[in-house]
């Protein structure tokens, strides 16, 4: 459950992204908007790792930094600004489906019928808090959100399967580093010089930047690594949730019946897609503080020789000069 509480961690940030980029940070320049929260992150983990890429990381890194950092990010940006945040959360909420199917592909991860059920409870959850009617969609905010759910889905399943044996740290700090690499010349060619910030913005860059994607990143590889794909999954229909609690607490919002419902809804699936406990090898309960029992150990091999059943005094024995008995018939 420990593994549970930190990859919350992630969901919980990138819920409370939205909000602050929406607030603080400028609409008309998304590439470096993805780069000045990417750059700055991955420099700050890679400084904390003092570690390089080695071998094949060095094209796993950028390969990685493309997919999960430079493409995801501007496809974000792009389904916040065309699509109502209810319409863009709930096709991303769809993800932990994709990760499952796309898990099963890559890293032979069979979902099982926890996981299966506990996405079908997210998602409506979901749908029911988010989904009202009232709304227009736009097709290509619809498919920029499509699309940047199946690259994250993809990206990070995919980093799932490379980063075995490499430290989490590390590879999340190179993938954030490279993504923003690849997108500082794309966005002076596009958008021109680096735009004038304010000190709220300044400040919001910071939180989005270290918080929202230093920490929320290292906990969610961290989570993939040691936790099943499909339950990392589900443990992410936690950023909409956070978005609408987060509205009804800074933007005064009536959190509704239906949205309670859909809120419940959505912990249930949680909380069903959680790995199950491990059992004791022992039937009964073991009191605090009590050792563990000990190993078997092998049993030592037995002599052959004969134990005397007394001791025997020197003109009982008949030995020779050497003090060894003479050896028997």
């Amino acid at each position: 459950m420990r593994w549970v509480g930190l990859t919350a961690v992630a969901p919980v940030a990138w819920g409370t992204n939205y909000f602050v980029t929406h607030e603080f940070l400028p609409a008309d320049s998304p590439l470096y908007g993805a780069a000045l929260r990417a750059l700055p992150a991955g420099l700050v983990l890679l400084a904390l790792s003092r570690q390089r890429p080695r071998g094949v990381w060095w094209w796993r890194s950028a390969v990685l930094g493309l997919i999960n950092v430079s493409v995801f990010f501007v496809l974000v940006y792009a389904a916040s600004q065309l699509l109502p945040t209810s319409v863009a959360s709930t096709v991303m909420a769809v993800s932990p489906l994709a990760m499952m199917l796309i898990a099963w592909f890559l890293v032979s991860e069979r979902p099982g019928i926890r996981h299966l059920a506990g996405a079908a409870l997210g998602l409506g959850g979901v749908c029911l808090m988010l989904l009202t009617g009232a709304q227009g969609v736009s097709v290509p905010g619809v498919l920029a959100s499509a699309a940047a759910m199946l690259v994250s889905s993809f990206g990070h399943i995919l980093t799932k399967r490379w980063s075995a044996g490499a430290d989490v740290l590390a590879s999340t700090a190179w993938q954030l580093t490279a993504g923003g690499l690849f997108l500082l010349p794309v966005a002076a060619a596009v958008e021109g010089p680096v735009p004038a910030l304010s000190t709220s913005a300044l400040l919001a860059f910071g939180y989005v930047s270290l918080v929202a994607t230093a920490l929320a990143f290292a906990a969610w590889f961290t989570g993939l690594r040691h936790l099943p794909a499909g339950t990392v999954g589900l443990i992410g229909l936690l950023n909409p949730v956070t978005g609408v609690l987060l509205g009804t607490v800074v933007a005064q919002e009536v959190l509704t019946a239906r949205q309670l419902s859909g809120l419940g809804l959505v912990l249930a699936g949680v909380v069903l897609g959680r790995p199950a406990r491990s059992q004791r090898r022992d039937a009964g309960p073991r009191a605090p503080g009590a050792a563990l029992p000990p190993a078997p150990v092998a049993a030592a091999p037995v002599s052959t020789a004969p134990v005397p059943a007394a001791p025997v005094s020197a003109e009982q024995c008949s030995c020779g000069p050497s003090g060894q008995s003479p050896p028997r018939a």
